[in-house]
C-alpha cells in the first residue's frame, strides 16, 4: 500500500491541550486524501484500591458493586468526544471511546474499523530506544496498518 491510498484513518485522542498537533496532522491527511476519519479514546480499567476495598467475612476482598468512578470518567469522556467530533464534523458513529489496555485497544479497533493508518501522539524522550512512548511502542508491534507517530513537545 502507498501512503496515497488511506482511506480510514484512525485517530487516537486523550483530549489534552498538547495533542492538538496530532488532531491537527490526522486532519491535514483527511483533507489531503479524502480519507474517513474514526475518533478513538480509550479509558484504562480502574481497579478499585485494594486498601479502600471493604474485607469481607472470611477476609477475602468484596468488590464494591457501584461503578460510580468508571461511569463517571465514561461520561466525561463521552463529552469531551462529542465536543472534538463537533469541532471537526466526526458523525457520532465514528467517535469512539473503549475500555481496556490503550496500546492493544488502538491496535484492536484499527482492525475492526478496517484503518489503514494509526494516527498517535508520542511523547517519547531518551534516544533511540526511547523514541517512543509506552503506547506507541505496544502499537507500533503489533499494528495491523501504517502507524504515524506525531511528536508531542514537551
Amino acid at each position: 500500500m502507498s501512503t496515497s491510498d488511506y482511506t480510514h484513518l484512525l485517530l487516537a485522542v486523550d483530549f489534552e491541550p498538547e495533542s492538538e498537533p496530532v488532531i491537527e496532522r490526522a486532519q491535514a491527511l483527511r483533507a489531503r486524501h479524502g480519507a474517513r476519519l474514526t475518533l478513538l479514546h480509550v479509558l484504562e480499567h480502574v481497579p478499585p484500591a485494594v486498601e479502600y476495598m471493604p474485607l469481607g467475612l472470611g477476609g477475602e476482598v468484596t468488590l464494591p458493586d457501584d461503578l460510580a468512578l468508571e461511569e463517571e470518567l465514561m461520561r466525561i469522556a463521552r463529552q469531551q468526544m462529542d465536543a472534538l467530533g463537533e469541532r471537526l464534523g466526526i458523525p457520532g458513529e465514528d467517535r469512539l471511546i473503549r475500555i481496556g489496555s490503550t496500546g492493544a485497544v488502538i491496535d484492536d479497533t484499527g482492525q475492526e474499523v478496517g484503518a489503514d493508518l494509526i494516527v498517535i501522539g508520542t511523547r517519547g524522550r531518551h534516544g533511540l530506544l526511547g523514541l517512543f512512548g509506552s503506547t506507541a511502542k505496544s502499537v507500533l508491534r503489533s499494528a495491523g496498518c501504517d502507524v504515524l507517530c506525531v511528536r508531542i513537545a514537551d
